[in-house]
């Protein structure tokens, strides 16, 4: 692969392979979750709740959010099960003591999780199209800015398997990964703006203002952006946040590695 070293390319390849040799536990699971929300929230509610965004159906509304949910949670559980795994299991350290840099190592992780994040997210989009060829009065969904939609998405997915590895190398058993997937990272994707706009949030008082802490809402309104022109939120100015929040934590990640936190224990 052009620009990777030889190593930093075999280890992404094993990381990747690792889950794409076992598809049942990898994309099964998000494919039925996800349909099961567009026949809920997509069908079901948004028959009710009409339209958003001066005449976006609410089910178009809904598919880049939940495009981002999905990144998100399997860039961040492929990451953070890769490190505990490997120093539950003990065979990290052969990776440690490697040729690897503590950045191509990182890069590594990164890269392949990453790469799960994105693809599930695809295969939520072509889940949601689906359901908007169903009913025509949806409409076809079009991709607006797709070279700004693929940024962002690999963006959205880098950033949270940069988490991963924070959350790897801190879990002390199993039970802190799905803590942090069901307890934080959930709730954020949420609260970021996946089934509402924020304009409904507007006369809350400080709820609205609280949004805008939130890193979800950057991500989902640049992915939203992408797919259907609609932000909320600057476009350029949420890519900018991902994008120097997701360097800060790679470089926080290539810090811990190369401290040995939660590595040498």
């Amino acid at each position: 692969m052009m620009g990777l070293s030889t190593g930093t390319w075999a280890l992404t390849k094993r990381e990747i392979l690792r889950y794409v040799r076992r598809p049942r536990n990898t994309f099964l699971p998000p494919f039925i979750n996800n349909v099961l929300y567009f026949a809920v929230f997509g069908v079901i509610l948004g028959s009710r709740i009409g339209e958003y965004a001066g005449g976006i159906p609410y089910i178009t509304f809904v598919l880049p959010g939940l495009v981002v949910l999905g990144a998100v949670s399997n860039g961040f559980e492929n990451a953070s099960f890769s490190i505990f795994h490997g120093r539950w299991n003990e065979y990290i350290h052969e990776v440690l003591t490697s040729p690897l840099s503590y950045r191509q190592l990182t890069f590594a992780y990164v890269a392949a999780s990453t790469l799960r994040g994105v693809l599930v997210g695809v295969i939520i989009a072509v889940i949601g199209v689906g359901f908007t060829l169903l009913n025509p009065d949806y409409g076809i969904v079009s991709v607006a800015h797709p070279v700004y939609l693929a940024v962002s998405l690999v963006l959205v997915a880098a950033l949270f398997a940069c988490f991963g590895i924070l959350g790897g190398l801190w879990a002390r058993d199993f039970d802190y990964l799905t803590v942090l997937n069901q307890f934080i990272i959930r709730p954020l994707v949420f609260f970021g703006g996946v089934f509402y706009p924020l304009s409904a949030l507007e006369g809350t008082g400080i709820w609205y203002d609280l949004s805008f802490l939130n890193p979800m809402v950057y991500m989902v309104n640049a992915v939203r952006y992408g797919f259907l022109d609609f932000a909320e939120v600057d476009p350029l100015f949420s890519l900018g946040v991902l994008a120097v929040v997701t360097g800060a934590i790679f470089a926080v990640d290539v810090m811990l590695i190369r401290r040995g936190y939660g590595l040498m224990e």
